[in-house]
């Protein structure tokens, strides 16, 4: 399903670099519109910027990495690099994700008006309003009661295009539903469900809604209301492949939906299972039109693995969301003077860093791919039966094995694992990409299953050294990511989210405008400058 091989990555990566930048180095004038707004935003545009003119995009696609910011991004391009032995003992490493090829890039801080490590609901109202609020607040101003409209919605009422809105978890989770909906509370799942089904929008597609009959199950369900008002609601994998243009206004939900009800990660699709990019591409066929369309798409499950600590997961989630942005770079190479392609986070989730101190100076990637399954699948398909059915320790770390590729300690003269990246090996370090855990964590291991197995799920509450050891996860599962990150030379400072800026890459009309570091609610200012909305 993946490219991860030199060779496939040139096609697009490459080919955007070369086409993009002939095309909008020779032409692009920046309007006085895009100049005034920039000013008004605080961003300092050289002299000669007032005499260009700016062709306003006619197609625009926003992927938002949840939860992505440098190190999630950074992590996963070392990975792909790691991954590739050439035989050279040279460390080098090439830009592998479309993204970090396009030919501008920025950077965005994220507070919101509670903190400096804000949430989803807060920063994308930022991205989609140019506007700051409370954290858990969606399109509401800090009064609760001032609503914001949203680009999406200046785009359709103002300029005729066409929306998609696109996540990998539930459609009317906080980040897609900034773009639609006005809530105090980002927790209002079935009012969200409601403004979504009553924004007109065009194009809906990805995990199923939350709270579709109500938080107490007793309201008319959502996906009802949204075949009344005129949508045709897709639940398998056939009839969304069939879908066209012509069908009019569209909400398809995964056929395969995990956890929460969302997409499944990446590295549990069962083969011939759509991605998010299968979504991105039937999208452009469903949105495509006259007057041009806006697609937002959300990785939400970025986000997902890293509060829970999987590094692994948030890699192969990474890559799913940049394959997706390659299905609009390919869009964009037949539409290259019309097309806008930003690609930016909402805010760092989990406190990412890459080096360990049990590492010293050394990473080994290479490790991670030994993960066969994410912590959640881990926890639905194997951890809630050794919990019903009492399963031995010896018996769960044979799975653990299998699955994650660590091993107990070993014998005495048998041979230790390694799985080190051979060209990164620092002279001042001496350790080890073994799988073979030592004696300290394979005790933590053995304490995380004992705590596993003695929790009801009706713990109200856990003490600070149990969160601060496992979250609010399964001490088992987010030990073993642990003890495999760790090994890898990964490690989390936290279970939340964080404040590190995020990345802006951009690529096409008004591609200038992204350079820089900014606040979030620039790239509304930019977008709103170079449509001319109001």
């Amino acid at each position: 399903m993946h490219c991860y091989n030199r060779s496939c990555q040139k096609t697009i990566s490459e080919n955007l670099r070369e086409e993009g930048e002939q095309e909008f180095m020779k032409a692009k004038r920046i309007s006085a519109l895009l100049l005034a707004a920039m000013m008004t935003a605080g961003t300092a545009l050289p002299a000669m910027a007032a005499e260009e003119a700016v062709t306003a995009p006619k197609y625009i696609f926003l992927f938002i990495g949840d939860g992505m910011s440098y190190p999630q991004i950074q992590s996963t391009n070392y990975y792909l690099n790691a991954m590739e032995d050439d035989g050279d003992e040279i460390l080098t490493s090439e830009n592998k994700l479309n993204m970090m090829n396009f030919p501008v890039a920025g950077s965005a801080q994220t507070y919101d008006s509670t903190s400096f490590c804000p949430d989803s609901a807060s920063t994308a109202t930022s991205i989609s309003t140019g506007h700051k609020t409370y954290s858990g607040t969606i399109n509401v101003a800090e009064d609760m009661e001032t609503t914001y409209e949203t680009i999406a919605e200046k785009l359709k009422e103002q300029l005729g295009y066409k929306i998609g809105v696109l996540s990998s978890v539930n459609l009317n989770h906080a980040t897609p539903a900034a773009f639609y909906a006005h809530q105090a509370s980002r927790s209002n799942y079935y009012e969200i469900g409601e403004e979504m089904v009553n924004s007109g929008f065009d194009y809906f597609a990805g995990g199923g809604l939350l709270s579709p009959t109500g938080e107490e199950g007793d309201q008319k369900d959502l996906y009802e209301l949204a075949q009344e008002a005129g949508y045709k609601v897709v639940k398998t994998q056939a009839e969304a492949e069939a879908l066209t243009a012509e069908d009019g206004k569209a909400i398809v939900i995964d056929e395969t939906l995990a956890d929460g009800d969302s997409m499944s990660y990446d590295m549990d699709l069962e083969e011939g299972e759509w991605a998010l990019a299968d979504y991105v591409e039937k999208g452009i066929e469903v949105l495509d039109n006259e007057n041009g369309f806006f697609m937002m798409v959300e990785g939400g499950k970025i986000d997902w693995a890293c509060h829970a600590n999987d590094a692994a997961a948030s890699i192969t989630d990474t890559v799913a969301l940049d394959e997706a942005v390659g299905k609009a770079v390919e869009f964009y190479n037949e539409h290259p003077q019309e097309t806008l392609i930003l690609v930016t986070g909402d805010h760092e989730t989990g406190g990412l860093s890459l080096g360990f101190a049990g590492t010293d100076y050394d990473t080994f990637l290479t490790n991670l791919s030994n993960q066969k399954i994410s912590y959640a699948k881990f926890d639905s398909d194997y951890v809630t039966g050794y919990k019903e059915n009492k399963t031995d320790f010896d018996t769960v770390m044979t799975d653990i094995t299998e699955l994650f590729g660590l091993q107990a300690p070993a014998a005495e003269g048998a041979e230790s694992t390694n799985q080190a990246d051979s060209k990164d090996e620092h002279p001042e370090s001496e350790a080890e990409g073994t799988l073979v855990m030592t004696d300290y964590e394979y005790e933590k291991l053995k304490a995380a299953y004992e705590e596993t197995m003695s929790r009801t799920g009706e713990e109200e509450e856990f003490s600070q050294e149990e969160y601060l050891l496992y979250g609010s996860y399964e001490p088992l599962t987010v030990t073993i990511t642990h003890i495999l990150n760790n090994k890898s030379g990964i490690s989390f400072s936290s279970y939340a989210h964080t404040g590190l800026p995020v990345e802006v890459f951009a690529m096409g009309a008004g591609q200038e405008a992204f350079g820089g570091y900014y606040d979030n609610t620039d790239i509304y200012n930019k977008m709103a400058a170079l449509t001319g909305v109001q």
